[in-house]
Protein backbone atom coordinates (compact mmCIF):
# COMPACT_ATOMS: atom_id res chain seq x y z
CA UNK A 1 0.00 0.00 0.00
CA UNK A 2 2.68 2.38 1.22
CA UNK A 3 4.71 1.63 -2.54
CA UNK A 4 1.13 2.03 -4.41
CA UNK A 5 1.13 5.99 -2.68
CA UNK A 6 4.39 6.23 -3.13
CA UNK A 7 4.42 5.63 -6.92
CA UNK A 8 1.72 7.71 -7.36
CA UNK A 9 3.20 10.67 -5.60
CA UNK A 10 6.02 10.12 -7.76
CA UNK A 11 4.44 10.06 -11.06
CA UNK A 12 2.38 13.22 -10.15
CA UNK A 13 5.45 15.19 -9.65
CA UNK A 14 6.67 13.66 -12.84
CA UNK A 15 3.44 14.79 -14.49
CA UNK A 16 3.55 18.53 -12.87
CA UNK A 17 7.25 18.76 -14.07
CA UNK A 18 6.35 17.56 -17.52
CA UNK A 19 3.25 20.02 -17.57
CA UNK A 20 6.20 22.36 -17.00
CA UNK A 21 8.07 21.52 -19.86
CA UNK A 22 5.77 21.80 -22.03
CA UNK A 23 4.13 24.59 -20.59
CA UNK A 24 7.61 26.30 -21.88
CA UNK A 25 7.15 25.56 -24.60
CA UNK A 26 4.08 27.12 -25.20
CA UNK A 27 5.27 30.22 -23.49
CA UNK A 28 8.08 30.78 -25.70
CA UNK A 29 6.02 30.03 -28.90
CA UNK A 30 3.79 32.97 -27.72
CA UNK A 31 6.35 35.22 -26.90
CA UNK A 32 7.75 34.93 -30.22
CA UNK A 33 6.90 38.38 -30.97
CA UNK A 34 8.70 39.54 -28.34
CA UNK A 35 6.23 42.23 -26.66
CA UNK A 36 4.27 39.66 -25.87
CA UNK A 37 6.22 37.76 -23.13
CA UNK A 38 4.25 39.23 -20.18
CA UNK A 39 1.19 37.70 -21.92
CA UNK A 40 2.63 34.43 -22.03
CA UNK A 41 3.74 34.19 -18.78
CA UNK A 42 0.56 34.92 -17.69
CA UNK A 43 -1.55 32.44 -19.60
CA UNK A 44 1.64 30.12 -18.98
CA UNK A 45 1.01 30.16 -15.19
CA UNK A 46 -2.95 30.08 -15.52
CA UNK A 47 -2.28 26.74 -17.26
CA UNK A 48 -0.14 25.72 -14.38
CA UNK A 49 -2.24 26.62 -11.74
CA UNK A 50 -5.76 24.89 -13.50
CA UNK A 51 -3.37 21.65 -13.68
CA UNK A 52 -2.34 21.83 -9.98
CA UNK A 53 -6.03 22.26 -9.17
CA UNK A 54 -6.70 18.96 -11.80
CA UNK A 55 -8.76 21.12 -13.62
CA UNK A 56 -9.14 20.58 -17.62
CA UNK A 57 -6.75 22.68 -19.86
CA UNK A 58 -5.04 22.23 -22.42
CA UNK A 59 -3.35 24.47 -25.96
CA UNK A 60 -7.03 26.00 -26.46
CA UNK A 61 -7.24 27.09 -22.99
CA UNK A 62 -3.37 28.73 -22.96
CA UNK A 63 -4.41 30.33 -25.99
CA UNK A 64 -7.64 31.74 -24.86
CA UNK A 65 -5.92 33.17 -21.80
CA UNK A 66 -3.02 34.58 -23.91
CA UNK A 67 -5.35 36.67 -26.09
CA UNK A 68 -7.13 38.26 -22.87
CA UNK A 69 -3.92 38.75 -21.39
CA UNK A 70 -1.80 39.95 -24.45
CA UNK A 71 -4.76 43.16 -24.57
CA UNK A 72 -2.90 45.11 -21.78
CA UNK A 73 -0.12 42.82 -21.53
CA UNK A 74 1.91 44.17 -24.89
CA UNK A 75 2.23 47.42 -23.15
CA UNK A 76 4.06 45.86 -20.32
CA UNK A 77 5.85 44.18 -22.77
CA UNK A 78 7.34 47.18 -24.26
CA UNK A 79 8.05 48.77 -21.00
CA UNK A 80 10.03 46.13 -20.48
CA UNK A 81 12.73 46.58 -23.54
CA UNK A 82 12.45 49.93 -22.76
CA UNK A 83 13.80 49.56 -19.10
CA UNK A 84 16.34 47.01 -20.69
CA UNK A 85 16.86 50.00 -23.30
CA UNK A 86 17.46 52.30 -20.59
CA UNK A 87 19.72 49.76 -18.76
CA UNK A 88 21.99 48.99 -21.76
CA UNK A 89 22.66 53.16 -22.23
CA UNK A 90 23.91 53.50 -18.66
CA UNK A 91 26.02 50.01 -18.79
CA UNK A 92 27.76 51.93 -21.90
CA UNK A 93 27.88 54.96 -19.76
CA UNK A 94 29.86 53.29 -17.28
CA UNK A 95 32.17 51.55 -19.62
CA UNK A 96 32.81 55.03 -21.14
CA UNK A 97 34.00 55.67 -17.87
CA UNK A 98 31.57 58.96 -17.12
CA UNK A 99 31.70 60.11 -13.52
CA UNK A 100 29.25 58.36 -11.20
CA UNK A 101 28.89 55.43 -13.83
CA UNK A 102 29.34 52.78 -11.73
CA UNK A 103 26.75 53.43 -8.98
CA UNK A 104 24.45 53.93 -11.65
CA UNK A 105 24.63 51.09 -13.85
CA UNK A 106 24.44 49.09 -10.54
CA UNK A 107 21.43 50.78 -9.27
CA UNK A 108 19.45 50.25 -12.97
CA UNK A 109 21.07 46.58 -13.16
CA UNK A 110 19.29 45.87 -9.68
CA UNK A 111 15.94 48.32 -10.95
CA UNK A 112 15.88 45.38 -13.48
CA UNK A 113 16.43 42.51 -12.01
CA UNK A 114 13.56 43.50 -9.71
CA UNK A 115 11.38 44.47 -12.31
CA UNK A 116 11.58 40.92 -13.96
CA UNK A 117 11.11 39.32 -10.22
CA UNK A 118 7.46 41.31 -10.51
CA UNK A 119 6.75 40.88 -13.77
CA UNK A 120 6.89 36.83 -12.91
CA UNK A 121 4.79 37.63 -9.83
CA UNK A 122 2.39 39.58 -11.82
CA UNK A 123 2.01 36.54 -14.31
CA UNK A 124 1.43 34.30 -11.50
CA UNK A 125 -1.51 36.77 -10.04
CA UNK A 126 -3.11 37.59 -13.45
CA UNK A 127 -6.71 36.44 -14.21
CA UNK A 128 -9.02 37.39 -17.10
CA UNK A 129 -10.41 40.98 -16.70
CA UNK A 130 -7.64 42.34 -14.24
CA UNK A 131 -5.63 45.39 -15.59
CA UNK A 132 -2.17 45.17 -15.74
CA UNK A 133 -1.47 48.35 -14.26
CA UNK A 134 -2.54 47.56 -10.76
CA UNK A 135 -1.50 43.95 -11.33
CA UNK A 136 2.12 45.17 -11.75
CA UNK A 137 2.18 47.63 -8.84
CA UNK A 138 0.89 44.98 -6.03
CA UNK A 139 3.27 42.72 -7.68
CA UNK A 140 6.04 45.05 -6.98
CA UNK A 141 4.54 45.20 -3.72
CA UNK A 142 4.68 41.41 -3.47
CA UNK A 143 8.50 41.54 -4.72
CA UNK A 144 9.87 44.30 -1.86
CA UNK A 145 7.97 42.34 1.20
CA UNK A 146 9.10 38.69 0.32
CA UNK A 147 12.57 39.15 -0.60
CA UNK A 148 13.11 35.66 0.26
CA UNK A 149 10.42 34.31 -3.15
CA UNK A 150 11.39 37.00 -4.70
CA UNK A 151 15.33 35.75 -4.77
CA UNK A 152 14.14 32.27 -5.70
CA UNK A 153 12.45 34.07 -8.85
CA UNK A 154 15.82 35.37 -9.99
CA UNK A 155 17.08 32.30 -9.46
CA UNK A 156 15.08 31.05 -11.88
CA UNK A 157 15.81 33.55 -14.29
CA UNK A 158 19.59 33.13 -13.54
CA UNK A 159 18.73 28.98 -14.58
CA UNK A 160 16.91 29.82 -18.01
CA UNK A 161 19.85 32.27 -18.68
CA UNK A 162 22.27 29.32 -18.17
CA UNK A 163 20.58 27.00 -20.01
CA UNK A 164 20.45 29.83 -22.74
CA UNK A 165 23.93 30.11 -22.37
CA UNK A 166 24.78 26.55 -22.40
CA UNK A 167 22.59 25.34 -24.83
CA UNK A 168 19.80 27.17 -26.50
CA UNK A 169 17.10 24.92 -26.61
CA UNK A 170 17.32 24.00 -22.72
CA UNK A 171 16.35 27.58 -22.03
CA UNK A 172 12.85 27.15 -24.02
CA UNK A 173 11.44 24.34 -21.69
CA UNK A 174 12.60 25.80 -18.07
CA UNK A 175 10.80 28.90 -18.52
CA UNK A 176 7.81 26.92 -17.69
CA UNK A 177 9.74 25.98 -14.64
CA UNK A 178 10.03 29.43 -14.03
CA UNK A 179 6.49 30.06 -14.38
CA UNK A 180 6.05 27.33 -11.78
CA UNK A 181 8.14 28.68 -9.58
CA UNK A 182 6.29 32.20 -9.71
CA UNK A 183 2.59 30.31 -8.85
CA UNK A 184 4.64 28.92 -5.97
CA UNK A 185 5.75 31.82 -4.78
CA UNK A 186 2.58 33.74 -4.91
CA UNK A 187 0.44 30.68 -3.64
CA UNK A 188 3.59 30.94 -0.40
CA UNK A 189 2.88 34.84 -0.30
CA UNK A 190 -0.64 34.15 -0.17
CA UNK A 191 -0.38 31.92 2.51
CA UNK A 192 1.60 33.94 4.82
Amino acid sequence: MAQARTGSRTGGRFALFAECLLTGVWIALAALPLVTYPAALAAGARHLRRHLAHEQGGWREFTADFRAAVRGGWLVGLAGWAAVAVVWTDLRAVRAGLPGGPLVGAVGVLALIGAAAALLRAAALWRPGVPWRPLMARAGRHTVRDPAGSFLLIGGLAVVVCSAWFSTPLAVPVLGAVAAAAVAVEERHRHR
